[in-house]
């Protein structure tokens, strides 16, 4: 899956994935929607057999070339580009969030938006913050639904981590944007307060994840118990061999011990290390592509997989 990505953009330092265009100031979003190469439209046909007989079934096209993006059910109504960027207007106006990264995959077939919640940062040991932000992401083809959700980022290595919990305070975040702007600023003042629980609460696990240590023995149990949770994944590895080559043991444990932050006191020889030594793994070295990792870390099995890894750490943790 080669050109993965088709336009990017990024604000400040260069992301982990090291792609795009960068702002060094957050951009409008009237700027960010055209420098991520979504100011185009999504349309809606109908399809027919080759006997012309018409079928249950829409055709997506992209209105700036006329690229087909896929075929959807009869039912299906795009959430359009402009809609999706309108999602974080009030919170970007008031100053609570702004936007960090956003672009177009698969030819626009998938697209994201990433702000950044002007909330104050996580610590998780001295010297270890996480930062908050939100992520939507939507597909043009039908293959995925539009989500929206809560995403930790941790500010050593810029890494995307899971949340311990789940996700259902995240629909709480929309908020319409409508001329009275009082009653607009008091819906986004709660729901940024209870955004800021849920992230807390997520930092509660990730505490308790660096305050259990472990050794060699404990991090390949781990490791195997992340990695041979389904078998596609592991075929995926190369590795039908329920990891007993050790590939994937190999790549992560020099992480574990030197990887981006793991140096850290608090961190090393931690369950919070071993979290992110997995994490490292899946957004830096699965896979020989960037614009694969991104796409698979956002959309795909990475994404599942770094979900497994915090819950396998917090489960370890609390054995």
């Amino acid at each position: 899956m080669a050109h993965e990505v088709e336009q990017i953009l990024y604000v400040g330092e260069t992301p982990w994935h090291g792609l795009g265009t960068r702002f060094i100031t957050p951009p409008t979003l009237d700027e960010a929607i055209v420098a991520a190469g979504l100011d185009w439209k999504v349309t809606t046909e109908p399809v027919f057999s080759a006997g012309q007989e018409k079928l249950p079934a829409l055709l997506t096209r992209r209105s700036s070339d006329g690229s087909i993006l896929g075929v959807v059910g009869p039912t299906y109504e795009p959430l359009q580009n402009l809609k999706a960027f309108d999602f974080f207007k009030p919170f970007i106006e008031s100053g609570e969030a702004a936007i960090e990264t956003a672009g177009s995959l698969r030819m626009g077939k998938r697209v994201f938006v990433l702000a950044k919640l002007n909330l104050d940062p996580m610590d998780i040991v001295k010297g270890d913050s996480v930062e908050k932000y939100v992520l939507l992401s939507n597909s043009h083809d039908g293959t995925l639904a539009v989500r929206v959700g809560f995403t930790p980022v941790r500010v050593v290595c810029a890494n995307t981590m899971a949340m311990a919990l789940g996700d259902s305070a995240s629909k709480l975040i929309r908020v319409r944007h409508t001329k009275n702007v009082a009653d607009n600023l008091e819906l986004i003042r709660e729901t940024m307060n209870l955004a800021n629980q849920q992230f807390e609460a997520t930092a509660e696990q990730f505490r308790m994840l660096a305050a259990k240590n472990i050794n060699q023995a404990d991090l390949e149990k781990y490791i195997k118990l992340v990695f041979n949770s389904n078998k596609k994944i592991i075929e995926a590895e190369g590795d039908t061999s329920s990891l007993n080559n050790k590939r994937i043991i190999n790549a992560i444990q020099p992480l574990f011990e030197k990887g981006l932050g793991n140096d850290l006191p608090g961190v090393k020889g931690t369950l919070w290390g071993a979290y992110n030594a997995a994490n490292e793994y899946l957004q830096y070295y699965r896979g020989d592509d960037a614009q694969v990792r991104l796409d698979q870390m956002w959309f795909g099995q990475s994404a599942a997989l770094n979900k497994r890894a915090l819950e396998v750490a917090v489960m370890m943790a609390a054995a």
